[in-house]
């Protein structure tokens, strides 16, 4: 039996039917083991290397086969189609019982009282470089938050956010001419961000987060703290006490951790005390590698996190429930 003929034929019958894998049971393929015994010791050895060949090469093609098949079975979807013909319509909600999500209604909040105290907002990136995530922000080579334990990056090398402070040179570049023409850059800006967490009640790996960045030839960290009690008060709705205590962040110095009296509306009692963001005056390189002058000119910035301030504000134990999608969370806050 020639074994080249007969590849070509199992090969032609696989590619037509319906049920490759059948063809791998044929009789032909049976007759060619079965020979092996009746040959010459010499023409055993090579007559076996061909039909494991052929085998071979003819699962190959049944794999194929089934794949082409499987692909063929599949039904095109009209995504502009409602639904089915000759079916009834769908039970839908009425767009009028939609709400936001409270993480979106308190980052607007948030939004909103930073931007009556004359800061501007812009929305921060989804993906962004190794330059804007570290190196203007004055983070050194080997510093542990570059390593991929600890930040998300994609095959071409670029970076979801760990922290909005990316925007952080574009929003000091873009506000050099300001300074020069004896102003001041003000702005903060939000968005989600991506770290590389463990999730439990107090870790997400993606969360909202807000900074804030005030340059100007006089700036003091004492204007930095009035800013952030200012907006805090706002917020709670109730005059805090703050306190702060030496932190440190690579593109702050000094560095500072900020936090507040707990609010009596939070069931807060005097001494019991909240950490609520990161914070200081922008380090000179951070200055320096937008072109701005540090000798001539400071600021100061701040980041903290949008759920921290829902959780508290709202009494909810668990960061988890926001990214849950449960209506029975949700519908707390319609």
């Amino acid at each position: 039996m020639n074994i080249d003929q007969l590849r070509s034929e199992l090969l032609e019958r696989i590619s037509t039917t319906d049920q490759p894998r059948e063809v791998l049971k044929a009789e032909e393929i049976k007759q060619l083991y079965a020979v092996i015994p009746t040959l010459d010791p010499s023409e055993r050895g090579p007559h076996g290397k061909a039909v494991n060949e052929l085998k071979l090469a003819l699962e190959s093609a049944v794999a194929e086969r089934e794949a082409a098949l499987e692909d063929d079975a599949i039904m095109p979807l009209d995504v502009t189609a409602p639904w089915d013909v000759n079916t009834r319509a769908p039970h839908l909600l009425p767009t009028e019982q939609g709400t936001q999500h409270p993480l979106t209604r308190e980052l607007e909040n948030v939004i909103d009282i930073f931007t009556r105290m004359g800061f501007e907002a812009i929305e921060s990136r989804q993906i962004d470089d190794d330059e804007h995530m570290f190196g203007s922000l004055n983070f050194p080579e080997n510093h542990p938050a570059r390593d991929g334990y600890d930040t998300f990056r994609t095959e071409e090398g670029f970076i979801p956010p760990a922290h909005t402070s990316t925007m952080q040179n574009r929003i000091l570049k873009d506000g050099k001419a300001k300074l020069e023409a004896g102003g001041q850059i003000a702005a903060v800006s939000y968005g989600r961000v991506f770290r590389n967490e463990d999730v439990d009640a107090t870790h997400e790996h993606t969360f909202y987060q807000c900074e804030g960045v005030f340059v100007s030839r006089d700036a003091t960290l004492g204007n930095m703290l009035g800013t952030l009690r200012s907006f805090f008060e706002v917020y709670y709705g109730q005059k805090l006490k703050i306190k702060t205590q030496p932190a440190y962040f690579p593109f702050v110095e000094p560095g500072l951790e900020f936090a507040i009296e707990k609010p009596a509306a939070l069931g807060g009692k005097p001494g019991e005390w909240l950490e609520m963001l990161g914070c200081g005056m922008i380090h000179p390189n951070v200055l320096k590698s937008a072109g701005i002058d540090p000798t001539v000119y400071r600021g100061f910035a701040w980041g903290g996190g949008i759920e921290r301030l829902v959780m508290l504000k709202y009494g909810i134990e668990d960061l988890r429930h926001f990214e849950s999608a449960k209506l029975q969370f949700l519908r707390k806050f319609a």
